[in-house]
């Protein structure tokens, strides 16, 4: 397990909560913030905020990124991290856990699970009838959006063969590049550039959007401890603005970005980086938008197993909407 902490100490001046300025932000109160995310996706949306250079912070932060969600599920329960950028479901999992003491204040990424293979005549769900996929995240959200996709679909004869780690689904992969795996961004784009012939067949984020109207695939969010909105209202709003400005700043400035997700160690080349980040869907949504598409979501989890969302739908209070 890798657990990596960076500290930034970036005082910008100027406008309070402008969101107009591209990669520039402004200063909120004297607190450092402690921010925890794993080693993925999230951490590309924030990328931008860990580095002085692109003057998407406005505040000091702590950064703490980890490769495992329970590392930094840990660290919220114990006050050791504010705010945290972790996966969807588990988000719901802590608040239960909490009895409310977490709430969501954006989402970070949408779908960012890619069916890859080098069978050209796979391009759909419907088309894993009778195959073995091999992919990771049992009792995660793979595991939970492939079930729900499978039987939208009407596939009931899919194996789906679950692998510990995104290393393993490329070494078989490696062994035997006729499989067909799931896997997220940016291993998916690693993969197809390690093992030759392969290529996207389909993004589960659009083969969910194609069957489900009232949910979207919601794959990471981030969290704030409740006591901590309630002690420090400015600061969770300095950083939602911050957070915006950042994934501007991945939308505008793919090079940059790229070039600070290999420096954090995200992604260990710069043609891989550049390749995976604008398939990773990375938003910062909020407010009523975030509701509507998470809870939605969540009761999408809720209705196939209930103990993926933590046993029970949380409750309003769990949107922080600002």
């Amino acid at each position: 397990m890798r657990i990596k902490k960076i500290t930034s100490l970036i005082l910008m001046a100027g406008m309070a909560l402008s969101i107009l300025g591209g990669c520039s932000s402004s200063k909120a109160d004297d607190v450092t913030v402690r921010v925890g995310s794993l080693s993925g996706p999230t951490t590309i949306g924030i990328v931008n905020m860990m580095s002085e250079g692109t003057g998407a912070a406005s505040q000091a932060y702590e950064f703490t990124m980890a490769t495992q969600p329970d590392e930094i599920a840990a660290a919220l329960n114990s006050g050791d991290l504010d705010i945290a950028l972790i996966p969807a479901n588990l988000a719901s999992i802590l608040y239960n856990r909490t009895e409310g003491g977490i709430r969501v204040i954006d989402i970070n990424t949408y779908g960012v699970l890619y069916c890859i293979c080098s069978d050209p005549s796979i391009t759909s769900v419907s088309d894993l009838s009778g195959k073995t996929v091999i992919t990771t995240g049992q009792g995660a959200t793979p595991e939970y959006a492939m079930n729900y996709l499978l039987e939208q679909y009407g596939v009931t004869d899919c194996t789906l063969d679950f692998k510990t780690e995104g290393s393993e689904v490329v070494a078989s992969l490696q062994q035997d590049p006729s499989q067909i795996a799931i896997l997220p961004q940016p291993a998916a784009t690693a993969a197809m550039v390690q093992v030759e012939g392969l290529g996207i067949a389909f993004s589960l984020d659009d083969a969910w959007n194609e069957v489900t109207s009232d949910s979207r695939l919601v794959t990471g969010v981030t969290v704030a401890r409740a006591d901590f909105i309630d002690e420090h209202p400015n600061q969770v709003a300095a950083f939602i603005v911050d957070h915006h400005n950042s994934v501007i700043c991945v939308e505008t400035d793919l090079d940059t970005t790229a070039q600070l997700v290999v420096d954090q160690g995200i992604v260990g080349a710069l043609p891989i980086a550049q390749r995976a980040i604008p398939l990773c869907n990375i938003v910062s949504v909020t407010g009523n938008d975030m509701k509507n598409d998470l809870s939605g979501y969540l009761q999408t989890l809720y209705d196939a197993n209930p103990q993926a969302v933590g046993g029970a739908l949380p409750g309003d209070d769990f949107y922080y909407l600002g």
